[in-house]
């Protein structure tokens, strides 16, 4: 009989509602060496957060496919939370696009890529309402959301608070 699903508790919820950035830690497919990933990303609301990045082949989206078994890290709050979560590497454009638009609606949010791309957001969203094909001007937008990953973490184990700040980002230069 699987465990039921972990109780989020509210410092968590709020965490996931108003932060902007997760770590998460996976292993290289290769090596089995632990990496650590800093990225954006989409919560549902309960158990479900969505990453994406920029378009093109990723190691993380490989690693995690290949071993699904990662650990999710609040970074910008207190108190620090590491939560256990199976990664599932979303493949399909129709299961996928709703979580990669949600991701860059995101990402636009804080400001980033100015009023052209909340421009071209605001013409996704009525092109998906009106429930249009991607064609004319479009299509190439079509093209670089399908080149962009998106990995669903699903957490499935007890949120542990966390007394230390989380690991690095792999790679990354501290201080």
């Amino acid at each position: 009989m699987p465990a039921p699903p972990p109780d989020l508790p509210d410092a968590l919820r709020r965490t996931l509602r108003e932060s902007f950035v997760v770590r998460v830690s996976h292993r290289g497919r290769r090596t089995g060496i632990p990496r650590v990933l800093e990225t954006t990303y989409v919560w549902d609301g309960a158990l479900r957060v969505y990453l994406s990045g920029y378009p093109g082949r990723r190691d993380w989206v490989a690693n995690m496919a290949a071993d699904p078994n990662v650990t999710l890290y609040t970074v910008e709050a207190q108190p620090h939370y590491d939560v256990p979560a199976k990664a599932r590497v979303i493949r399909g454009r129709d299961e996928r696009m709703p979580h990669v638009l949600a991701f860059v609606e995101r990402w636009a949010s804080r400001g980033a890529g100015g009023w052209p791309l909340r421009l071209v957001l605001r013409a996704i969203r009525l092109n998906r309402a009106l429930r249009l094909p991607w064609w004319g001007p479009f299509y190439p937008v079509r093209r670089l959301l399908d080149a962009m990953p998106c990995v669903e973490l699903e957490m499935v184990g007890e949120p542990v608070v966390r007394r230390a700040p989380p690991p690095w980002p792999t790679g990354a230069r501290r201080g």
